[in-house]
């Protein structure tokens, strides 16, 4: 049984206030949990409505579906819910692609960025201190467990990107057209803001524009979601890299 005083805690953790008081994020569903539990982070309480096949008694406790629901952030919530503990903030050495995150503020696009990041291998974000929190519980529903194995760190870009020697590499309307340039096998790639793209601290520091060109006829489509077109700019980047290893 989940206790009263548990359950305003967990209540509260849907504010980054309260997660960063109480150093705890909430991660949603037996799949997704699993994630966790074979990576870096640290579990503290797992509440299941189900026996957990990979997980021994005493390591979970079992709470009805009504229970799951006083603590579930979800209209229809899942089979469990775990409370994570939030690791020491690292910057781990720079991989030969580098994900950068300038001011995304949607937690469907940074948990969407999460998952791209993984999948192409790439295992860790650097973001502005103004993105969304990465422990945002839509965030953390969005990336499906990919969190566990890609380190998000938020610090001043344009301080960080400032004393790099790697090239780096913006997206904008107006840039040289993404599938024409001849592109490095290690950058920094940097994803803009929603409505408003890079900042101009950030363009200062970037030594490469670039842009995904339209190819509609009437051309009239104004913009791509950002975590659509970091897939885009992603798979185009690898694509180059894969075809110098022939």
């Amino acid at each position: 049984m989940v206790s009263v005083n548990k359950i305003k805690l967990i209540q509260s953790l849907i504010k980054k206030k309260y997660r960063q008081k109480y150093n705890l994020f909430v991660v949603e569903g037996i799949k997704n949990i699993k994630e966790f539990t074979f990576s870096r982070f640290s579990i503290k309480n797992i509440y299941s409505t189900e026996p957990i096949s990979f997980l021994k008694e005493g390591q979970y406790e079992i709470i009805s579906y009504e229970e799951l629901k006083k603590i579930s952030f979800l209209k229809t919530p899942h089979d469990a819910l775990a409370l994570i503990e939030i690791p020491e903030p690292r910057v781990d050495e720079i991989s030969e692609i580098q994900l950068v995150l300038d001011d995304i503020q949607d937690p469907g696009n940074l948990g969407t960025i999460i998952r791209l990041a993984d999948w192409f291998g790439i295992d860790q974000i650097i973001c502005s201190k103004e993105t969304v929190d990465v422990y945002n519980p839509k965030v953390i529903q969005a990336a499906m467990g990919s969190l566990s194995r890609v380190n998000v760190v938020y610090t001043d870009l344009t301080e960080f990107l400032s004393h790099t020697e790697i090239p780096v590499y913006a997206t904008d309307m107006n840039g040289e057209n993404i599938y024409t340039a001849s592109l490095p096998e290690k950058a920094f790639i940097i994803m803009g803001n929603e409505g408003n793209g890079i900042s101009a601290d950030i363009r200062s520091v970037c030594t490469h524009i670039l842009t995904i060109p339209r190819f509609g006829k009437e051309q009239k489509t104004e913009s791509l979601n950002v975590a659509m077109s970091t897939g885009i700019i992603l798979s185009e980047f690898f694509s180059q890299k894969e075809k110098l290893k022939k």
